[in-house]
This record gives structure tokens, C-alpha cells and sequence, in this order.
């Protein structure tokens, strides 16, 4: 907890290390006043040349980590996810392991101090690695953890993933993990009928190759009653995050119209990334 206690401790200090190891700039409060303008790239510009600082947003399930991660690619930047940071904290022999446990397992939120101690140890390492830029996914999760980011770093955008909840309890339970590649897989076929004018929705599951399906396995925390009680968790917890970058100008929000075929162009429009869809469709 070292770093983390830095940072709260030590002011000065534990902001300038953030600071090399977040970004350079710093938004004025003029800056954060201003409705949020999406700088498109240059046409014909490589995508890489471009470093982001951006965050996503969204209740568990909702795709944050598979968008995130394909943007990550396209971009030239890191993908930094707090729950696999907890994740790989789990799974080693830390002093941190036994407490995460217990809190992942009832689907509570890790606290402030354990995920800006690992996110803490993680930027240190992708400074030492010559990172620039990066794209946050699971964090902040509340409003002090924005508060905190205000101070070390400008985000410029926020993107804010949204689909329905029984949508996001499917993906949730219909999630598998190969135990021995790793790879992530989810049997779920959703299949949500349109309502009061509002359209259906339809996403084909992503099944694993024949190799791996007697390799698969849930996730602990991926039962019924954990993924309710995280979706509890999160609307009234973090939420409130929306709200506070809503306020800056700097949310996108974004209401997934399917799985990955039909959402991913539609993500890169929004993000004036589209002209670059081919490069990263042959890559994915």
C-alpha cells in the first residue's frame, strides 16, 4: 500500500508521480466547464499516432473490457482494467488475496485504497515500459475515485456503455473462462423481444473452439444472486460517477443496438474512428 499511501499521505509528491505516470496535462476549470468536442483524426492519419486518455463506464457485463480492449488495439495505447488487475491479485500469493476474495465473492465493491494501490502499481510499470495514453475500464467506479483522477490527469473522454438489465444478468451467467488458454467465451443467446416502441435485441453467443469446451469454467462470482447484487452495488454507488463526468461535458453515452457485429461500427462512428474499421476488423 505504499503508493496508495503517497498519494493520500503526501500530496505533492504522490500527485507528481501520478502525473508522470498518468499524463502531462492538466485540465483547467475553464477546460471542464466546456461541452466535450470529440477531436476526430485526420483522414488518412494512422490511429496510433493519436494518445487518448479516455475511460469506460457501464454495469458489469456490459462489454466494457471487449470494447475497451479492441479500442486499445486500434489506438496504440494500454488497456488498463481494474477487475483484472483484482483478478491477478487473486490469483497470486499477496497479502492482498484473502480479502479480495471474500469481497468479490459477495459482490461488494473492492474499496478505494486496495484499487488505486494496484492501478497505482500497474501505471508505475507501463512508465518504466514507456506507455503513453491509456484507456481506463472499471475505474473510477465512485466519485472520490474521480475526484482523485481530476487531480493527477485530464481525461478527455468518457464512454458510458448501456444495455438492459436482463441483457446484462444473460451475459453475466452465461460467461466461461477456458482454464487452460484463458481465453474468455460466453454461451448466453440473448434474445429480447422490442417493447413500448422500442427495438428487440439479438447476440449470437461467443462459443469457444472444440479444444476448449471441456476446458470451460465459471467464474466464481458469476452466480444470480452475486450478479444482482453487483448490478445493485453499482447503480447506487457508481452512478453517481456518470453524473459528475455528465456535468463536465466529457460523457458519451452509448446504448449497445447488439452484439459485437452490430455495436463495434456503430462505436467507431460515434468515435469518428470509422474510417479506420478495416484496419482493425482484419486485426481483431
Amino acid at each position: 500500500m505504499a503508493a496508495m499511501n503517497r498519494l493520500f499521505r503526501s500530496p505533492s509528491s504522490s500527485l507528481s508521480l501520478a502525473r508522470r505516470c498518468l499524463s502531462t496535462a492538466a485540465a483547467s476549470e475553464t477546460a471542464k466547464s466546456q461541452p466535450y468536442i470529440h477531436t476526430p483524426l485526420v483522414t488518412g492519419q494512422d490511429p496510433k499516432a493519436k494518445s487518448v486518455q479516455w475511460v469506460f463506464l457501464g454495469c458489469p457485463g456490459v462489454g466494457k473490457g471487449t470494447y475497451a480492449s479492441r479500442l486499445s488495439t486500434l489506438l496504440g495505447v494500454p488497456h488498463i482494467a481494474t477487475g483484472d488487475l483484482v483478478r491477478e491479485e487473486l490469483n497470486s500469493s499477496g497479502s492482498l488475496s484473502k480479502q479480495l476474495a471474500e469481497i468479490v465473492n459477495q459482490g461488494k465493491l473492492v474499496s478505494d485504497e486496495i484499487i488505486l494501490s494496484l492501478l497505482s502499481k500497474r501505471l508505475e510499470a507501463g512508465e518504466a515500459r514507456g506507455e503513453s495514453g491509456f484507456i481506463l475500464d472499471g475505474f473510477p467506479r465512485t466519485v472520490r475515485q474521480a475526484e482523485i483522477l481530476d487531480e493527477v490527469t485530464d481525461i478527455e473522454l468518457v464512454v458510458n456503455l448501456k444495455l438492459p438489465e436482463s441483457v446484462l444478468v444473460d451475459k453475466c451467467l452465461g460467461r466461461r473462462i477456458c482454464s487452460e488458454c484463458g481465453k474468455n467465451f460466453n454461451v448466453a443467446s440473448i434474445n429480447l423481444k422490442g417493447e413500448n416502441g422500442s427495438p428487440g435485441m439479438s447476440m449470437a453467443p461467443l462459443l469457444p473452439p472444440p479444444q476448449c469446451v471441456s476446458k470451460l469454467i465459471s467464474r466464481a462470482d458469476d452466480t444470480e444472486a452475486v450478479v444482482m447484487e453487483r448490478l445493485r452495488v453499482y447503480h447506487d454507488k457508481s452512478q453517481p460517477v456518470e453524473n459528475f463526468y455528465r456535468s463536465q461535458g466529457k460523457l458519451l453515452e452509448f446504448d449497445l443496438p447488439g452484439g459485437i457485429p452490430e455495436s463495434w461500427p456503430k462505436l467507431l462512428e460515434v468515435l469518428n474512428l470509422d474510417e479506420h474499421e478495416d484496419k482493425l476488423s482484419a486485426a481483431a
